[in-house]
């Protein structure tokens, strides 16, 4: 397949994304190769870790190759949705429960999709150019892939500052997130590569590490904190209004962009997850729920429209923000009955 290279080199099962000029947008085909490939390498004694990584400097993964879905959806075969994000969910329970070590190397953007190949690894790594975010609430989905599980988990409330205005996390912003691990510099990538692979382990990253540049999360998180503690969309929405801050200001505008549907469920799933014993599969199935619907009831139809199909980046949205109500959240998080995720 020309949009990944999977091989075993040295001691380590190797993992290319191939797809630079489209930013290694992952396709159905490229997430079955992947699992395929692990499947495959879980009872394989030749091989002591996995490293995932992607060519060009651009991004790591951008996220999905979402054309395919718009069209499935507009033939109202919502079918092919539910399967692609079915068996793109069961990969990412797959790379968080591996029993090898399994390392990413993610410069420039990794987002969605993305996420969900790398940020649930063992060993997680960042460089300079790296830029982590979960902007699915712009195009009418939640954040998946299981990033609402690592968002639930988040310092105070930054994940749902994070799930709401899709701001991109530096390497020592994702790191405090919990999105990644470690910081090496991009020009020691290489080098550490080729150990990794002769030696087979991963305490070689020990020798590469490095401090992450300085970040911008931390310094923001009480007012972070004092805007999103409610978890209501309404309330939040109204607080910033409300407030004459540079920030409030820069957070309203980044949420006027996105789904008011999408953001209300956004905040239910990350406010359940916080607040219950669930895992990340717990986290994958209260997705599913989500964009399971998705296509026939939520807005991701137009979503997609609006950013890359028309590109007018006017979405005629279901709802303004003080107006989601109560019902069509739980309509679109409720049980599935037969088309519940299984993992």
């Amino acid at each position: 397949m020309n949009d990944i290279h999977i091989r075993m080199t040295g001691r380590a099962g190797r993992i290319t994304l191939q797809r630079p000029d489209a930013l290694n947008a992952m396709t159905y085909e490229m997430c079955t190769a992947i699992e395929a490939a692990l499947i495959d390498w879980q009872t394989n004694d030749a091989v002591d870790l996995v490293i995932i990584d992607a060519l060009g400097t651009r991004a790591f993964c951008a996220g999905g190759d979402i054309a395919d879905l718009y069209q499935s959806g507009l033939d109202k075969n919502y079918a092919f949705g539910q399967k692609f994000w079915a068996d793109e969910y069961r990969l990412n329970a797959l790379i968080a429960g591996y029993p090898k070590p399994f390392i990413a190397l993610m410069q420039g953007f990794t987002m969605g999709g993305g996420v969900g190949i790398s940020c649930h690894g063992s060993h997680r790594i960042v460089g300079e150019t790296s830029q982590i975010a979960m902007p699915e609430c712009g195009i009418g989905l939640v954040p998946d892939v299981g990033g609402s599980y690592i968002l639930s988990r988040a310092p105070g409330y930054l994940g749902e500052y994070l799930g709401l205005t899709a701001d991109r996390m530096g390497p020592r912003d994702a790191i405090l997130v919990g999105f990644a691990d470690h910081f090496i510099p991009q020009d020691r990538w290489a080098r550490m590569t080729a150990e990794l692979e002769k030696t087979g382990d991963p305490n070689v990253l020990k020798t590469y590490i490095d401090e992450a540049p300085a970040g911008t999360l931390a310094d923001a998180l009480p007012m972070i904190n004092a805007a999103f503690k409610s978890g209501d969309l309404s309330t939040i929405a109204s607080d910033l209004s409300h407030d004459d801050s540079a920030f409030a200001e820069r957070t309203l505008k980044a949420m006027r962009r996105n789904s008011p549907l999408s953001m209300a469920c956004a905040l239910k799933i990350i406010g359940h997850l916080r607040n219950s014993s669930g895992d990340l599969k717990s986290a994958l199935r209260y997705e599913y729920r989500f964009t399971a619907r998705a296509m026939e009831f939520g807005d991701f139809l137009e979503g997609i429209r609006a950013a890359i199909i028309d590109k007018d980046r006017t979405p005629n949205w279901q709802h303004n923000m003080n107006s989601v109500p109560s019902t069509d959240i739980e309509h679109m998080l409720g049980p599935l009955g037969a088309l519940e995720l299984h993992l």
